[in-house]
């Protein structure tokens, strides 16, 4: 099967998202280093601050006034929107120069209690009281390199199985593994991209096929910057990471942008809209899977629901990815 889309290059010259990239000599725009060996963010010492604890900390302070905290808020002019640090150290029951050297990243023994009691103030999520841990706990040894991923049997097969839905498999960094036909012919072609090129958060940033694929592209990207931050705290010394992300930086001012929020979310279920150039508009659900033995491969399937026009241009869809073209 060949695909409708054409991978194209990216214009590092200006950068995308509606803001010029940036220029002068080699750029690192977040503190990455994408040489292999250093990690996507330090851990903290007492020379160098923990920037990841650091930055985390104050975009979620950022995100909640007083009033949501149940707090009166303090006197005076307020410069930065969100809490201020004594208040949330009021709210976890720390003090102020405690909460002031943990937020700079200074604070190298900090207890889980402590964390709790931080994650509850700020009022984070599951996944983001999880990320809080990694990022201000981090392994003080050097973790072995990453094993490469290949897709199990058993999970190939069942990919192959679902000739009715796009099905795809996802491994480290949103690196696509295996797609089914219908999922290439949702996308594009994985299989005839180079191998490094077999990622959507590549895609999704630097395709413009795949960015006019997305009714709600910002949505989508958003989710995939969410994810990767995700991942970069479990994995932080992962070249391959430094380097998607100190690419995208550079190439994508979007990317820069929200890489920069700190949002840490996964999605595992939910609604996308497409516009395909070939059936035209496809409302689908999602729902993302992930083996117990090995979380880090993903089964995304995307369904139609019975009966909708969504489900007949699938229908087509289907048999347009069957057809031999030369």
């Amino acid at each position: 099967m060949r695909a409708y889309f054409a991978s194209t290059q990216p214009n590092t010259a200006h950068g995308r998202g509606g803001r010029p990239a940036p220029t002068g000599g080699p750029t690192d725009p977040l503190r990455l280093s994408r040489s292999p060996g250093h990690p996507v963010y330090r851990g903290g010492t007492a020379q160098e601050p923990n920037s990841e604890l650091r930055d985390f900390l104050r975009s979620r302070r950022a995100k909640i006034t007083p009033e949501e905290a149940g707090l009166a808020p303090l006197p005076g002019t307020r410069r930065v929107p969100g809490l201020r640090r004594e208040e949330v150290a009021q709210l976890a029951g720390v003090s102020v120069d405690y909460y002031v050297r943990l937020e700079r990243g200074r604070h190298l023994n900090v207890s889980a209690s402590v964390l709790d009691a931080i994650a509850r103030a700020l009022r984070l999520t599951e996944l983001e009281r999880a990320h809080l841990f990694r990022i201000a706990r981090p392994s003080r040894t050097r973790p072995r390199p990453l094993p490469p991923q290949r897709v199990r049997p058993g999970l190939r097969l069942l990919l192959d199985s679902l000739t009715e839905v796009p099905a795809l498999v996802y491994g480290r960094r949103m690196d696509v593994l295996a797609a089914n036909d219908l999922a290439r012919a949702l996308y594009t072609d994985f299989e005839a991209l180079p191998a490094r090129d077999r990622n959507m958060a590549r895609l999704v940033f630097l395709d413009d096929n795949l960015r006019s694929l997305y009714a709600d592209w910002e949505g989508a990207a958003r989710g995939i910057v969410a994810s990767l931050r995700l991942y970069a705290g479990r994995h932080p010394h992962d070249p391959a990471l430094a380097e998607l992300v100190g690419e995208l930086s550079v190439q994508d001012a979007d990317f820069r942008h929200w890489w920069a929020d700190h949002d840490v979310f996964q999605r595992t279920h939910g609604t996308k809209h497409f516009h395909h150039p070939v059936v035209g508009d496809l409302v689908l659900a999602y729902e993302a899977f992930a083996p117990t033995d090995d979380p880090e491969q993903i089964l995304g399937v995307s369904t139609a629901e019975p009966g909708s026009p969504s489900a007949e241009r699938l229908q087509l869809l289907a048999s347009w990815s069957r057809t031999p073209r030369p």
